[in-house]
């Protein structure tokens, strides 16, 4: 029970700094509005790695989001697929997994 409470705290933190670095990324495009082409191009540029980074930070969030429901349900650390217990090291480096070593190689 203390595992579980530790993960949640944990994926709370990580949920927030990652709406946190939405805001920054959200902040930083609207920022851009140079009229040199020189300029421009180089901002394009970093917009489309910010776009990158902001891509990645929503997917990570729904993934957070999901496993924290699945806390609220009771069916934390069980694989969505087969059912299986994810085990404590999987969930140590992926604490948002929803499925255990085996499922998550077949949906690869």
């Amino acid at each position: 029970m203390e595992d579980l409470k530790n993960r949640r705290t944990a994926l709370e933190a990580r949920l927030k700094e990652l709406d946190e670095r939405m805001q920054t990324i959200d902040q930083e495009l609207d920022s851009h509005n140079s009229k040199d082409w020189e300029d421009l191009a180089t901002e394009r540029e970093e917009d489309e790695v910010l776009e990158g980074m902001g891509l990645s930070a929503q997917a990570e969030i729904r993934m957070i989001k999901a496993a924290l429901v699945r806390m609220e349900a009771g069916e934390y650390g069980d694989c969505v697929d087969c059912g299986d217990d994810i085990t404590k090291e999987r969930l140590d480096v992926l604490p948002y997994t929803p499925f255990c070593r085996v499922c998550a190689a077949k949906h690869g």
